[in-house]
């Protein structure tokens, strides 16, 4: 009797979702972008193990698996991607890369064009962002604190240095933000004294 009403609760729940998701765009999105939410944290904790047992700990090499994962997610959304210009990432040896970024959601877009041997640049509060800052974490993500610029400037020049040594990319951020309007935000110029120092292209 118990298991009964279990079930029919749970299927008037549904039913219930489906209709506000019909009727509200609101709802809509918000459903489904806590599904995306939930589906990051659950792959990045299966992902993790995967990574270490693989590569032994962090590594720009876990990338590549994290890619294949992430690169999974546009199926639950019946999502395509269209690809342009990835010609232009073809480029022997260490370069710095840069781009917008305007939401969470440009994760999928990313892992789409993400060239291999590539690092991106992260605001260190992502580290502690559960089994997400793990992952990202495992992947080579270099971390930065936004609020000490000395302390900023310190980790890009052990980039520098590693980008020579390890002959990786680095994928950079140049706005240092999020930007939901659309618009460009002035660049800050830490990407273009890496390029600079690290005497590679920007591309």
């Amino acid at each position: 009797m118990g298991a009964g009403w279990v079930l029919w609760g749970a299927a008037a729940l549904l039913l219930l979702l489906h209709v506000l998701m019909a009727l509200s765009p609101a709802v809509n999105f918000a459903l489904r972008m806590g599904f995306y939410y939930l589906l990051i944290f659950v792959s990045s904790a299966l992902t993790a193990p995967v990574c270490i047992l693989v590569n032994g700990g962090r590594t720009v090499k876990n990338m590549r698996i994290i890619k294949a994962v992430v690169k999974t997610f546009k199926y639950f959304f019946g999502l395509r991607f269209e690809v342009k210009g990835l010609e232009n990432f073809d480029v022997e040896g260490p370069a710095i890369i840069v781009s917008n970024h305007q939401s969470i959601l440009d994760m999928m877009g990313l892992m789409e064009v993400l060239p291999d041997d590539c690092v991106q640049v992260g605001k260190k509060e992502l580290m502690y962002a559960g089994t997400v800052g793990l992952i990202i974490y495992l992947g080579g993500v270099i971390f930065i604190n936004r609020k000490s610029t000395s302390s900023a400037k310190m980790v890009m020049a052990e980039v520098a240095k590693t980008m020579a040594t390890d002959n990786v990319k680095v994928w950079v951020y140049p706005e240092g933000t999020r930007n939901c309007t659309g618009d460009l935000h002035p660049f800050k110029k830490g990407a273009f004294h890496l390029a600079v120092q690290a005497q590679v292209t920007a591309l």
